[in-house]
């Protein structure tokens, strides 16, 4: 439906967020809703590379808040479970940014929180959430890594 509207847009990921302002005013609601997921997530993730290769974590933070979201308003596939996580670590001290990750109503959440936080977080986080659901929620703690890369070409 985008593409009709728009010359050389094939899909939702061709498009840019002000493209989709002019021309989305057509668009069924839950159509332009998906369609704003997809276009400003994948503007996220460009303004996201920058920001870590720039080093700076409190932009990367700020643009998981907005995916989390997008994810929660405009795609429609977090649940209650997941925002309370994603509340309790916006309220949480050291902490950069939250969203879910995963494939959705279900699963699991993603934080960036400074290392000399993470301790706090983990018994806050458990605590609220504990508190808010019943239930008692498996933190994990990991660290960044380089990624993947070649070892032997043998």
């Amino acid at each position: 439906m985008l593409a009709k509207s728009l010359p050389g847009v094939r899909a939702p990921r061709d498009a840019t967020p002000s493209e989709l302002e002019l021309y989305g005013g057509d668009l069924p609601g839950v159509i332009y809703k998906r369609c704003r997921h997809v276009i400003t997530e994948n503007a996220r993730v460009i303004t996201a590379a920058a920001a870590l290769e720039g080093g700076d974590l409190s932009l990367f933070g700020k643009l998981m808040n907005e995916s989390h979201q997008s994810l929660r308003d405009d795609y429609e596939v977090s649940c209650a479970e997941l925002d309370i996580m994603v509340d309790l670590a916006a309220r949480a001290d050291g902490v950069y940014g939250a969203r879910m990750t995963g494939g959705g109503f279900g699963g699991s959440t993603i934080n960036l929180v400074r290392a000399e936080a993470v301790t706090d977080f983990k018994r806050e986080v458990a605590r609220g959430y504990k508190e808010a659901t019943g239930r008692e929620p498996e933190i994990y703690t990991c660290t960044a890594a380089e990624g993947a890369e070649l070892v032997s070409a043998e």
